[in-house]
């Protein structure tokens, strides 16, 4: 996501200077603030900040939290719902977001936190046991083989990635979506939508390998690891 302050403009709305970046915006949702993802046609939906801030579900500790037994970068953590319970199974994780209000509740969970940007600097490069995109987060920056790329050169070379997935359709690529608090919008970031059809390509893309696909409650993970360690289950 960026963070520059930019315009927003769709189809019910003139241009409207913007007056928070996306980190702003992320920190007033996560303070409790109602916050929607408005798209450039002028649709919008509420971020689903609730559940994020609440605690693991069943089915977060069955598609992420108990397939974890190594170190865990949690990447996209948001309020640390995942890397919370994680700290509480012993299990080693570092929760990486943009937004510091984010990262204040993850560290209240008990788990750390950095307040960076995926493609920034991150201990760890090329070591971690399991990276976890959750919550569609494969879809930060509208470029998911770039994101995963990036996700390949963190993971050890028997490391997996657990990558949660749209249930149905291709890679859609949502160019110039805001955030939207109140009356005030973010800058504008893309964002993509990554189907269960699509992955095996994505992951390709990366040089990475679907080696599983797990749904549970209408949820579908699929597990990623490097091509040439890969050891597929499917």
């Amino acid at each position: 996501m960026t963070n520059s302050p930019a315009t927003v403009t769709d189809s019910t709305m003139s241009t409207i200077p913007t007056t928070m970046t996306t980190a702003e915006a992320l920190d007033a949702a996560f303070s409790g603030r109602s916050c929607e993802l408005v798209h450039s046609d002028g649709r919008h939906r509420p971020l689903a900040t609730d559940r994020w801030t609440g605690a693991a579900s069943p089915s977060d500790h069955a598609l992420f939290v108990d397939r974890c037994r190594g170190t865990t970068l949690d990447l996209g953590c948001g309020p640390g719902r995942l890397s919370g319970a994680l700290q509480d199974r012993g299990v080693d994780v570092l929760g990486v977001d943009i937004s510091s209000e984010a990262v204040r509740l993850t560290k209240a969970r008990g788990a750390p936190a950095l307040c960076r940007d995926a493609f920034t600097d991150l201990p760890g490069t090329g070591s971690w046991t399991h990276v976890l995109l959750a919550d569609g987060n494969v879809g930060l920056g509208g470029r998911p083989e770039h994101l995963l790329r990036r996700v390949a050169k963190l993971l050890a070379p028997r490391g997996t990635a657990l990558v949660e997935l749209a249930s149905a359709g291709a890679v859609s690529i949502h160019a110039d979506v805001h955030l939207r608090v109140g009356d005030r919008f973010s800058g504008s970031f893309d964002w993509a939508t990554v189907g269960v059809e699509a992955i095996d390509d994505v992951a390709g893309a990366a040089d990475l390998v679907v080696t599983d696909l797990v749904s549970m409650a209408g949820r579908h993970v699929a597990t990623l690891q490097h091509r040439t360690r890969a050891r597929t289950t499917r």
